[in-house]
């Protein structure tokens, strides 16, 4: 009896909190049905969106940022096989299920289990049209419900042609391009109609993760993918065994891939205006290709164009060994306003997306970071233009660098050893001084650094990864604008196609260096190009700048082989800074330049700028206020030596020990 009362009694909370669990979940699931149905599907047929257009710095329209997504087709007009190979890889069940397949997930994450990685995904057709056209990709029990419903919605209203006509008219295909009859265009330059099999495979590859299997960027995964594609049409009785293997034995052929129309006038620029627009101001791609947005940039066209005609010079660069060509990257900015005026980041082909070289190159800029390492920080520790620094054979605590021909002066002038690029002199002035004292002002002109940077080799660009030019000519800004530095950028506004701004950007600027110290950096760097190393960039204005050669790695594969790795200029006139860089994606013993920055890039650099600068007056350099002319008249004889400056300065302090704690040197090799 006790017992029956004792259950009686816990019978009932259980049931009350049951029946609350019950109430709770409906409510929630109400609440989540009626989110659900907020979704108006009238959206599936709204004409296909404007494109967004790119502003140039005058205001004008210079480009589209088209995403292709701008050319509908009917069912009718697309091949059952292209047909038959969507179904096959997305959705075997399309014809059988309500818009969610319970049975296609468990038999895809089966596959996926077996294949150990998913080559099969478990949402609908229709549930993948809902998502592209109504959710974020965020993953969330929330946005997975509601796309749940939406398909479910989707099914109730619209037939199963209907469905299918709608997701292959607007899923994404990679490249820049929505909807299958641009996709066939942009991958085989052929109408869908005209499609065959194999290629219909390929294109069915794509929605699935379109920049990692694009034939572009990765021919091998591409052909991978699209030949299980050909075993899901086979395994599913779409394709006789015969059709298979001929299909699956054909080579990818792509079309011509050059500078696309599509995609309007100044491919290269376009692409950071994206990249820079996704990666530093948290914009969604797809927004940007279709939102009808209006990009206002620092892009100046002739710039621009001079940029490109340049890259079509086929004799400005070194020549390249067998199918590898070599490539380069420029870019042109304001050093007033940190505008980033024309940019390339390939010589060849280009690629929607791809390798941005400009922007996103890591490479050791050599003796172009001399100015930035060593000279500027010496000027703004007191140095002069004509202090004495030594130049012999030394030993830097087990680093030791050599000059390039091994050549030894004993000693020379600060001028001189930056003028004529040698090595030891750098070294020498950076240990005297401190490797902090060069590494604080790397930082302070935003050239990335690694944590094991702290080392002398820095002072000949012996980074532990690299710069890429856009860093660089950002950093060599200072030295026309007086030591004040604004950072490098493409977009200053955007704003939606109703005209509502939803970004404005506003740039600071950060006084790197000392305005006198600024104008002497750029008077010994003049003299770069009109008696040292850089010759070849002079133009029939005043210009200043530095060249930088990297030396192949000293390993093992690298021995007897000749050349160098990269080849850097970077260099300005009063109204634009301009780097280049030149050399082969490959580090590689059969991939080798005979170059130095002194050369080709000098010879692109002074191209690029001519042609840019060939209707602008000819200004000169900015003058600091109260700028001492006498220190030009010091005489070199009487000038003291670094080091018995720094000891005047302050006798308690040890020359070469600075006031950090240096780590041992990398091995990296500047040679002008």
């Amino acid at each position: 009896m006790r017992i029956q009362q004792r259950m009686r009694r816990l019978i009932k909370p259980i049931l009350i909190a049951i029946a609350l669990i019950i109430v709770v979940v409906g409510i929630g699931l109400t609440m989540l049905i009626k989110e659900a149905y907020q979704v108006d599907l009238s959206k599936l047929e709204e004409p296909l969106p404007k494109p967004t257009v790119i502003i140039d710095k005058n205001g004008d329209a210079a480009s589209e940022l088209s995403s292709s997504r701008f050319t509908s087709v009917p069912l009718s007009r697309i091949p059952d096989e292209l047909i038959h190979a969507i179904i096959a890889v997305e959705d075997q069940r399309f014809f059988d299920h309500w818009g969610v397949d319970v049975r296609g997930i468990i038999r895809s994450a089966w596959r996926n289990f077996r294949a150990g990685s998913v080559v099969q995904g478990g949402s609908t057709i229709t549930q993948q049209l809902a998502k592209n056209l109504f959710f974020t990709s965020e993953r969330t029990y929330t946005r997975k419900f509601n796309e749940i419903v939406t398909a479910y919605r989707i099914e109730r209203k619209y037939s199963k042609e209907a469905i299918l006509e709608l997701y292959l008219n607007q899923i994404y295909f990679g490249e820049g391009t929505w909807g299958i009859q641009d996709a066939a265009k942009v991958y085989f330059g052929k109408d869908v109609q005209e499609i065959k099999l194999s290629e219909a495979a390929l294109l069915a590859a794509l929605p699935k993760a379109p920049t990692h299997y694009s034939p572009f960027q990765n021919e091998q995964k591409a052909k991978e993918r699209r030949n299980l594609v050909l075993l899901l049409l086979y395994e599913q009785n779409y394709l006789t065994k015969e059709d298979y293997e001929k299909a699956v034995n054909e080579e990818i052929i792509l079309r011509n891939f050059e500078l696309d129309g599509l995609r309007g006038k100044y491919p290269g620029y376009v692409d950071y205006v994206i990249e820079e627009a996704i990666h530093k101001y948290g914009f969604n791609e797809e927004y940007l290709l279709t939102g009808g947005l209006h990009i206002f940039t620092q892009m100046d066209p002739v710039v621009q164009s001079a940029i490109e005609m340049t890259y079509t010079t086929n004799e400005l660069f070194p020549n390249s060994t067998g199918d590898e060509l070599v490539q380069s990257a420029s870019v042109v900015i304001d050093p007033y306003t940190g505008g980033v005026r024309g940019l390339i980041g390939y010589r060849g082909s280009h690629v929607y997306r791809g390798f941005n070289r400009a922007s996103q190159l890591k490479r050791q800029p050599g003796s172009a970071i001399k100015p930035l390492a060593v000279f500027a920080p010496a000027l703004e520790n007191g140095y002069k233009r004509n202090s004495m620094l030594i130049d012999e054979k030394s030993d830097f605590n087990g680093y030791s660098p050599k000059n390039f021909n091994d050549r030894y002066r004993g000693r020379v002038t600060l001028h001189e050893a930056l003028v004529h690029s040698i090595n030891v002199p750098a070294v020498a002035l950076l240990h005297e001084m401190g490797v902090g004292v060069g590494v604080d002002f790397l930082q302070r002109s935003s050239i990335p650094l690694h944590r094991d940077d702290r080392n002398l080799s820095i002072a000949l660009g012996g980074f532990t990864e690299g710069v890429s030019p856009l860093d660089m000519a950002q950093a060599f800004s200072m030295f026309p604008n007086l030591g004040s530095m604004k950072k490098a950028h493409a977009i200053t506004r955007i704003t939606s196609s109703t005209g509502e701004i939803l970004l404005e950007v506003v740039q600071e600027d950060v006084q790197v260096m000392k305005p006198e110290n600024a104008y002497t950096m750029t008077q010994i760097l003049s003299d770069v190009v009109q008696e040292g190393t850089g010759k070849n960039a002079a133009l029939n204005r005043p210009t200043a700048g530095k060249t930088g050669t990297t030396q192949l790695p000293s390993t093992a594969a690298f021995q007897g082989v000749s050349g160098v790795r990269d080849a850097w200029f970077v260099g300005y006139s009063p109204e634009l800074v301009t780097a280049v860089w030149v050399g082969y994606d490959k580090v590689d013993p059969n991939y080798v330049m005979e170059s130095s920055g002194g050369n080709h890039p000098a010879k692109i650099f002074q191209a690029i700028m001519s042609n840019a600068l060939q209707n602008i007056p000819i200004s000169s350099f900015q003058i600091p206020k109260n700028y001492r002319e006498d220190e030009k008249k010091e005489s070199k004889e009487t000038a003291p030596t670094g080091k018995e400056k720094n000891q005047e300065k302050d006798k308690n302090k040890k020359p070469g020990k600075g006031n950090d704690k240096e780590k041992k040197p990398g091995k990296g090799k500047g040679r002008d």
